[in-house]
């Protein structure tokens, strides 16, 4: 049994409010105006669940709204014009194949652990399971973790901002 910080008065209000058909948000209310309490609507509702007591009798189903008073609108039936064929559906035309941007060097495919300092990073391979990654290992450019080529292929058209990104330089202050 979970210890409670109700009140014994407060629980007799609870019942006495269940007894008249009140809800649990107007028996919340009307709990903490007699008494100063701040129960919530969940709090009775716990409260009372704990109790044994039955909540409110309300309608199984919700009534349903009144029909509007009027003209009722049928859907009209489509009917095939006399004559006239069905109208084809219009022929999309094929999409352009996509074209691949190559590179006309070759990658060194080099492992992890081969990669020097100044190497490029692209990496190839693990697309298929178990298949090892490896990188290309041409001399990168500058600023970047890839080779020339590979910074190329890595860059989309995007706008002239967008390309003309510099480094951030950060400058260190002494705390005071």
């Amino acid at each position: 049994m979970q210890a409670s910080d109700w009140a014994p008065e407060h629980c007799q209000a609870l019942r006495e409010y269940l007894a008249l058909g009140r809800s649990f948000a107007e028996i919340a209310k009307e709990i903490n105006a007699r008494f100063g309490t701040a129960y919530t609507r969940n709090a009775a509702i716990g409260r009372s669940k704990r109790m044994g007591l039955a909540g409110p009798e309300r309608p199984r189903e919700r009534p349903k709204a009144p029909a509007k008073p009027g003209i009722a609108k049928v859907p009209k039936p489509r009917r095939c014009k006399a004559g006239t064929p069905p109208q084809p559906a219009p022929v999309l035309a094929r999409p352009e194949p996509v074209r691949l941007r190559c590179v006309g060097i070759s990658p060194r495919l080099l492992s992890l652990v081969e990669l020097e300092a100044g190497d490029c990073r692209y990496p190839y391979g693990g697309d298929r399971e178990n298949e090892a990654i490896t990188f290309c290992g041409h001399p990168r450019l500058a600023g970047s973790s890839y080779c020339e080529p590979r910074f190329r292929l890595t860059r989309g058209v995007g706008t002239a901002s967008e390309r003309a990104v510099f480094p951030v330089v950060l400058r260190l202050v002494e705390a005071a």
